[in-house]
């Protein structure tokens, strides 16, 4: 197992979402246990993207919930497995639907995320990120997924697991909103900053707020239609995690058009390894 204490690069499945089949995303709306059922031929299994990050230099990992194939414990197992195997951390379990703040199915999508606690806890997962909801931030809405996130970080512990949350979906909109949130939880619920989840003039003032707060980052370049990268926003980025001191994960994130996923995480691994250094 390589360093998994201090800034290190991570990478989340999202980023091989096509590389892994591009499944469909799904939520506690849906009947049944879905499986992670490809919609294109996949260039590789999850049970074999341990060992190609690990041979990128990259030994974090977060998966998406819906890149898994089953919840089936033998599946579980197999993935924990190949986690190990090739020295690899997983962060964290990205658990990516329902709405803990809607004011009719909050409690529907709150027994669903718990459910995926047990998954976190069986891979061997740090922490589980859960979105603070889709709803506008109104009192009632943000006292809502306050409570449920309350919920879950208690059934997060007993687990093992740390729950965790982002700057992202309508809720955590901004950093007003995340920093009421965090603040009422009083530190049972870590952060995860997202670089590219929040857009506009006034973005680098809004996450340089949050920084402070953040134990993993999800480290996103934007890239231009002929695959080239916001070289400039990317850096700012950075620049505010090494202003606030940030010591955690910088996820990789990449979802641009250019069909050579590797390469496009290759281009931000080399920009953000000059911050890794503790």
């Amino acid at each position: 197992m390589k360093q998994t204490r201090g800034p290190r690069l991570s990478v989340s499945t999202w980023s091989l979402h096509r590389s892994l089949g591009k499944p469909p995303i799904y939520g506690p709306e849906t009947k049944g246990d879905v499986a992670a059922t490809p919609t294109i031929t996949p260039a590789f299994s999850l049970l074999e993207l341990p060992a190609r990050i690990a041979d990128a230099g990259i030994h974090t990992l977060e998966i998406c919930h819906f890149h898994l194939p089953s919840r089936e414990p033998e599946t579980l197992r197999q993935v924990r497995s190949a986690i190990e195997a090739a020295g690899v951390e997983l962060w964290s379990l990205l658990i990516d639907g329902g709405d803990i703040a809607h004011p009719e199915h909050h409690t529907r999508d709150t027994a669903w995320a718990e459910q995926w606690l047990d998954v976190a806890k069986e891979l061997g997962a740090k922490n589980a990120r859960v979105s603070g909801g889709k709803q506008e931030p109104t009192p009632a809405a943000v006292a809502r997924s306050t409570q449920n996130m309350a919920r879950l970080a208690d059934a997060a512990q007993r687990r093992g697991v740390r729950l965790m949350t982002e700057n992202w979906q309508n809720l955590m909109s901004t950093p007003e909103v995340v920093l009421e949130v965090l603040g009422k939880l009083d530190g049972a619920v870590g952060l995860c900053a997202d670089f590219g989840n929040w857009r506009g003039p006034s973005k680098y003032d809004e996450l340089a707020q949050i920084m402070p707060r953040a134990e993993s980052c999800h480290a996103k370049c934007h890239f231009s239609a002929t695959g080239a990268p916001e070289r400039e926003d990317f850096v700012r980025c950075l620049e505010l995690t090494r202003a606030a001191g940030f010591a955690g994960p910088y996820t990789l994130i990449y979802d641009s058009p250019g069909a050579d996923e590797f390469a496009g995480l290759r281009l931000e691994q080399e920009m953000v390894e000059p911050y890794l250094a503790a």
